[in-house]
């Protein structure tokens, strides 16, 4: 047993505990008018005042809680650390679906160990991992080799019952339900919509929930057979990545890469790899 494995225990509780709490902040606190604080890729492409105020609470949680691992998030500067542990943080996971109020949305947690001077998918291992939806009160959690779980909850954060997850068995393509997401710029939806032409033939539907990390965690639990998506950014994927991964999904990327921004494919071990052969058929890395 090497030291992370020991310590994979603690981080998932760690991941759990400042989940929940930033979840009640965002599910609770959510006010009625709601305000886009800025936006990134494109003017589609929003952060809320509640993202940036439930990221703070995040990086300050994590800092009482883990002093010396560093922090990487979507709305804030990079920490670095001093123990070689990252926390990957997305402080809500589906911020249209959150603005608009549908219950898609997540907060997202988990902790990598990697070497490189930024964390990065194609060079991290997640250790821990915790995607908590609040408005639908399911939280997903998952520890490197220890399996990933499904806690619901009927009021507040004590969970009613939990459950071990397990991805659905291979089926063909064409009996395979599919999730995806899309990008916001609109060279890169344009892209997504000719590679969605060439799957949805093959496929028995698709679903777009709007919540990469939910997504990831839908499949875990055995609610689709299949999911893709371009674009990813590390606090989309690490969380999601674990828990799909440790409920025995393979999580990877097109021709032989790891899951990346270039895309992430994740299913039962057969039909992923149905899966990646159409999609690079279909050059659905390819240049936007």
């Amino acid at each position: 047993m090497t030291s992370d494995d020991a310590l994979v225990p603690e981080l998932v509780e760690v991941a759990r505990t400042v989940a929940l709490e930033a979840g009640r902040l965002a599910h609770e606190g959510r006010p009625d008018d709601l305000a886009v604080a800025a936006t990134k890729s494109s003017p589609q492409d929003v952060v809320t005042e509640m993202d940036v105020a439930v990221e703070r609470l995040l990086r300050r949680r994590l800092a009482e809680l883990r002093p010396g691992d560093g922090v990487l998030g979507e709305e804030g500067d990079d920490v670095a650390g001093s123990t070689g542990l990252t926390w990957v943080v997305d402080p809500i996971d589906g911020t249209t679906n959150y603005l608009y109020g549908l219950p898609a949305w997540s907060v997202s947690v988990a902790v990598v160990r990697d070497d490189a001077p930024r964390p990065d998918p194609l060079t991290w291992t997640v250790l821990a991992a915790c995607v908590h939806a609040p408005a639908e009160g399911r939280t997903f959690v998952a520890g490197r080799g220890l399996g990933a779980q499904e806690l619901v909850h009927r009021d507040g954060d004590v969970p009613a019952h939990g459950r071990r997850l397990r991805v659905r068995p291979a089926v063909p393509l064409a009996d395979s339900l599919v999730a995806t997401g899309f990008g916001y710029r609109a060279g890169r939806r344009a892209s997504q919509a000719r590679v969605l032409t060439e799957l949805l033939p093959r496929v028995r539907d698709i679903r777009r929930a709007g919540s990469a990390a939910l997504d990831l965690c839908t499949l875990a639990a055995g609610r689709v057979d299949l999911f893709y998506e371009r674009g990813l950014q590390p606090w989309d994927l690490a969380a999601g990545s674990l828990v799909a991964s440790e409920a025995g999904a393979r999580v990877s990327g097109l021709r032989g890469r790891p899951a990346d921004s270039a895309m992430t494919v994740a299913g039962p071990a057969g039909t992923a790899d149905a899966l990646v052969a159409l999609l690079e058929a279909a050059e659905a890395d390819a240049e936007d």
